[in-house]
């Protein structure tokens, strides 16, 4: 058997409210595209891209969330084997934004302790029609003790910024610490285990920006 062409596998999610752009967001990072269209993610997609850190090659698989209240059941059973999660929020919907400290209860509810996350605001090129500031978005993540970016998938700005910093602090705590202690949790193959949920014939989705 072929050795795998990454030295760690790092589990990604992606929450928020519908409309976000979650979607949009992990298309223009694994596809570097964006489209126009709007069509609302059913349960749960997933995109994987390989990056470099440190001289190491990261296998990322990002989880992609249906928004709606009537998936809320499904995406949950995602969030334990998540080693990180974005909360995303539209900067201009108010109730996204407000939205975010429900999302964030769900993580304390249902992820692993620790877990790495990160804030982000975006659609932030829609400036005529801002409804959050980003000092708003500051205070939130300093409230829930997260990193905070400002990001627009449509004119990928950001993008690269918050998948590769949650990817950093996750590389920091789980595998540079595992590597100190003597990589206990790491497979034979180099790559960290993760307890990925079964595959799910979801629809891709994608939304305004």
């Amino acid at each position: 058997m072929s050795p795998p062409h990454y030295d760690f596998l790092i589990k990604l999610l992606l929450i928020g409210d519908s409309g976000v752009g979650k979607s949009c967001l992990l298309l223009r990072f694994c596809d570097d595209s964006w489209t126009p269209s709007f069509i609302t993610t059913i349960g749960i997609d997933f995109k994987i891209r390989t990056i470099e850190l440190d001289g190491k090659r990261i296998k990322l698989q990002i989880w992609d969330t249906a928004g709606q209240e009537r998936f809320r059941t499904i995406t949950t059973a995602y969030y334990r084997g998540a080693m990180g999660i974005l909360l995303v929020y539209d900067v201009t919907d108010e109730r996204s934004f407000n939205n975010i400290r429900t999302w964030h209860a769900n993580i304390e509810q249902h992820a692993s302790e620790g877990v790495n996350k990160i804030l982000i605001g975006n659609k932030s090129d829609w400036t005529d029609k801002r409804a959050v500031t980003q000092e708003q978005g500051q205070e939130l993540a300093n409230e829930l003790g997260v990193k905070f970016i400002e990001t627009s998938a449509k004119a990928n700005d950001g993008v690269e910024d918050a998948f590769f910093a949650l990817a950093r602090d996750i590389k920091t705590r789980r595998i540079d610490s595992q590597a100190d202690a003597g990589a206990s949790n790491a497979g034979n193959d180099g790559s960290v285990r993760v307890n990925q949920p079964p595959p799910s014939s979801a629809t891709t989705g994608c939304c305004s920006s």
